[in-house]
């Protein structure tokens, strides 16, 4: 009994052993697979990348400061009643261009110009009463208490007479200035009442524009200064302006300050309360590294862009196998963006190359093949075609 365990056990050992041996030689067959596979792939050499690239060029930039502003009239007002009384006519249409003193409404003043008959009666008896007692006090006869009290009550008719004129020159409403109306706001036969609106009227020509710039930038401006403005409304023109105001204050609230500049409006196109891109430009300018900014791969970490250059391993005409151009990545600093283009403060020199699209496909020191059939804008100032 004891034999035939023991024989037994060493038939278990034998077979335990033989199975570690194959499902170890299995796993170990896999693992040296899976190794040289890895191996295969890591020597593996990439197709190079079709890309697009564009030189660092060297621009000349005119020094500009950007701001966001906002139309206004030189002058604008709600036309308004000073009197109380019926709409008796209109003399304007909406929209109507006027003349200052025009007549754009009157109000009934039936009331009022029967009073003036009534002062004119009682001027020239004030009138006829002064001459006879300045007759009698010349002749001694009328004292000078009389005299002076015919003379202050002409005096004070006349004085009584030219109010009742302006009451009545109040129910005539006329254009304060020369501009342009707005929408009627009264009807024929209504009845206003004092600080009633009648019309907005608008002096469009020229045409203020309000902007603010940072504190920073305040002795970098003066009065003079050439601007130009766009307007969102207005897309694919531009007006040039100059600033004619500067507020000699600094808002301590978001430190920036206020500035106004004049505009040209002859063609009316600029209205009041539109919105407006300004840019005031600085006279001196400034040479600047740019690229296209589609050259540029932003990242939280830092700024970079593939300059494309030869191997270094094949500037000493070394093996044949070596790619003709590779792709370097090199981290940049940016500064102004202006249209397509983005300035390089540091990182990069003129005449370098560098990718402009595929920049997904890219690797460092992968390599790359050029193909600028249809490269990306480079404008300054883009005009696109909005039609």
């Amino acid at each position: 009994m004891t034999l035939a365990r023991q024989i037994f056990n060493r038939r278990m050992l034998w077979m335990l052993l033989g199975c570690l041996l194959v499902f170890g030689g299995i796993f170990g067959f896999k693992l040296f697979g899976k190794y040289m596979m890895n191996k295969v792939f890591d020597n593996m050499s990439l197709p190079p990348a079709t890309i697009t690239a564009s030189p660092v060029e060297r621009q000349r930039w005119q020094v500009i400061l950007s701001a966001v502003g906002s139309l206004r009239a030189v002058n604008g007002v709600d036309v308004t009643t000073q009197a109380q009384g019926e709409v008796k006519a209109i003399y304007f249409e909406s929209g109507q261009q006027v003349n200052k003193g025009d007549l754009l409404m009157e109000l009934t003043a039936a009331p009022e110009t029967a009073q003036i008959e009534v002062l004119e009666a009682e001027r020239r008896l004030a009138e006829r009463d002064f001459k006879r007692i300045s007759a009698l006090y010349k002749k001694g006869v009328a004292t000078l208490q009389e005299l002076d009290r015919a003379q202050a009550t002409q005096d004070q008719v006349i004085a009584n007479l030219a109010v009742q004129r302006a009451t009545i020159n109040e129910r005539s409403i006329r254009a304060p200035f020369s501009g342009q109306l707005g929408i009627r706001q009264v009807d024929l036969g209504q009845n206003v009442s004092p600080g009633d609106a009648v019309v907005s009227l608008q002096q469009l020509h020229p045409i203020y524009v309000d902007f603010s710039l940072a504190e920073q930038d305040f002795s970098r401006v003066r009065e003079g200064m050439s601007i130009t403005v766009s307007a969102p409304a207005i897309p694919g023109q531009q007006f040039d302006g100059r600033i004619t105001a500067i507020n000699p204050a600094v808002d301590p609230r978001n430190r920036t300050f206020l500035l106004q500049a004049t505009l040209e409006n002859a063609e009316r196109r600029l209205r009041p309360g539109m919105f407006a891109d300004v840019v005031v430009k600085v006279e001196k300018a400034r040479d600047v590294l740019v690229v296209p900014r589609t050259a540029i791969s932003f990242a939280p970490y830092g700024n970079a862009v593939f300059v494309i250059q030869k191997p270094a391993a094949a500037t000493g005409g070394a093996s044949s196998e070596l790619p003709e151009l590779v792709a370097m990545k090199r981290f940049v600093k940016t500064g102004e963006e202006r249209g397509d283009l983005i300035e390089i403060v540091e990182g990069l020199k003129g005449g370098e190359l560098v990718a402009t699209s595929g920049l997904l496909k890219l690797r460092n020191e992968g390599a790359v093949i050029v193909n600028n059939e249809n490269p990306p804008p480079r404008q300054k100032d883009p005009q696109p075609d909005n039609s």
